[in-house]
């Protein structure tokens, strides 16, 4: 007897996939080739028995303000939310800090303090979002197209300043800074939280991502969950059991099969097979369009589009269990959860784009998580769970601060993880002394953790325009469907894109429920 539905692939989208499926009363399966479930959504005590660390992503400000993940009240099901006593700090060459608090008033306090009317201009911004803020987060967070959050924005918008306000979001991150922002605190904020997709800084599209994540920094804040990200996911899957939906573990999809242009089920890496009226696929686009997917069915013009999918860059993530608090060489005002490690604009400006030409950058932008100060479960007292992370070019043409190669084997992830390392010695001295321990995942390392992270690519796919919206993850589909009746692609490759918000899978999940009563 065939389900009503299999999901590849537990990931967060794949769950909330799963669990509006089984909230409408369907028969749900999950099939997830890792032992344990959450994709890029998990933590581990891998570094050091008494440190937990999140093997890939950490903060969850879109989570938070996510309408898929809010609507299925997640805090019943066990995930209790953490936050730094500040949201984010951006650590300069000199020492000094520009420090975001959730106080807006106090972050603009600061800004002003730095450069005169930088104050005004930041609690500006933040009106400005008070009036555009939802109803933007609800069109981007949304099915494609956004009709009624694109009427209620388009509405909205007199209010804020018209044109001005829409050209704003349409500025790079640069001129945005560069014309809203005397100072170098609000501008060095606003352009990391950018680098934080892989659009270069001086391209449109920038300036709205980093006016996205900056705006929810200051409204929803940068939480965690707490004890360890793959509580998240955690409770997704205990929602869907209780729902009576299952997941099998440590099981490989080998193949979805397809008769006369409709999905019947899945073939198992065992042989075995399942049969399916509908199957969900959180994997990456060119998993699914040319692995698991019989050639015959796959449209032309999609094999075409697939050859030249565009990923987003690779990742290099660094671990380290400290034996105290990153020694800082000047203290914050308020310690942040998320720090960022550049000198200036400028030298973010040019980490990204050596990025974008295929070079290692000298002098890495480095993200990083300061997880005790965030939450106090992730190590014991006096000691601090740290991370950061950087981009890397997906091929590597050259080095601009040495001879690595980008074949990322131990030896070169240990000789790059030295120079991140040395970005943050610099900052805080003494800080390599407070190492007890420090693991170094490079590219391979994640997508073998996680398949969709293919050359560690964390984004699904490049978040560039020529790759978002309709474009997403092929001109003119920009939706779930495949071309494939009963098959919906339900991952990161899909609109929207990257990020724990959960909208690719719900967005898959509501156009099979849709198919399913259009079909009766």
């Amino acid at each position: 007897m065939p389900v009503d539905a299999i999901v590849v692939g537990s990931g967060p989208n794949g769950l909330v996939a799963a669990n509006r499926l089984a909230d409408a009363g369907w028969s749900v399966l999950v099939i997830e080739q890792q032992p344990e479930i959450g994709g890029a959504v998990r933590h581990d005590g891998e570094v050091h028995p008494d440190f937990v660390h999140d093997t890939f992503s950490s903060f969850y400000p879109l989570a938070a303000v996510s309408p898929t993940m809010r609507s299925l009240d997640l805090e019943r099901w066990g995930v209790r939310w953490r936050h730094a006593p500040a949201v984010l700090g951006h650590c300069f060459d000199d020492g000094q800090w520009a420090v975001q608090d959730r106080d807006r008033d106090a972050t603009a306090d600061r800004f002003e303090a730095e450069h005169r009317g930088d104050g005004e201009a930041w609690l500006r911004l933040c009106a400005m979002w008070d009036r555009l803020g939802e109803e933007l987060v609800g069109a981007l967070f949304g099915p494609f197209p956004p009709v009624r959050r694109g009427l209620a924005l388009a509405r909205a918008l007199p209010g804020t300043g018209g044109m001005q306000a829409a050209r704003m979001m349409l500025l790079p991150v640069t001129e945005l800074a560069r014309t809203h922002f005397g100072g170098r605190g609000p501008a060095a904020l606003l352009a990391g939280n950018a680098a934080h997709a892989d659009i270069p800084l001086d391209a449109p599209g920038s300036g709205l991502m980093g006016l996205l994540m900056t705006m929810l920094g200051q409204t929803v804040g940068f939480p965690v969950p707490a004890g360890g990200a793959g509580h998240l996911t955690q409770a997704l899957a205990r929602r869907l059991e209780a729902a009576d939906g299952r997941i099998v573990r440590g099981t490989g999809v080998e193949a979805i099969e397809v008769e006369g242009r409709r999905v019947t089920g899945v073939r198992l890496t065992d042989g075995s097979r399942l049969a399916a009226r509908r199957v969900l696929a959180d994997v990456s686009a060119p998993a699914l369009y040319r692995r698991l997917l019989p050639p015959s069915s796959v449209p032309a013009r999609v094999r075409r589009a697939m050859a030249t999918f565009a990923w987003d860059p690779g990742t290099i993530k660094v671990d380290w269990a400290l034996d105290g608090g990153v020694p800082w060489r000047t203290s914050p005002v308020a310690a942040p959860g998320t720090v960022h490690i550049a000198d200036s604009l400028a030298e973010m400006s040019t980490a990204t784009a050596q990025v974008g030409a295929g070079v290692v950058p000298a002098a890495p932008f480095l993200l990083a998580g300061q997880m005790t100060t965030t939450d106090p479960e992730r190590s014991p007292p006096g000691t601090e769970s740290l991370w950061a992370y950087t981009h890397v070019p997906q091929r590597v043409l050259r080095d601009a601060g040495g001879d690595l190669t980008g074949v990322w084997d131990a030896h070169e992830l240990e000789q790059f993880a030295d120079r991140m390392q040395e970005r943050i010695e610099a900052r805080a001295p003494g800080f390599g002394d407070r190492v007890l321990a420090r693991r170094v995942l490079g590219p391979r390392e994640l997508e073998a953790r996680n398949a969709n992270l293919v050359g560690g690519a964390i984004g699904g796919g490049t978040q560039q325009l020529h790759q978002q919206l309709v474009f997403r993850p092929v001109p003119g589909l920009g939706r779930a469907e495949t071309g494939i009746r009963g098959l919906y692609l339900a991952s990161s490759s899909a609109h929207p894109g990257g990020g724990a918000h959960g909208t690719p899978g719900d967005n898959a999940a509501w156009a099979a429920l849709f198919h399913a009563r259009l079909g009766r």
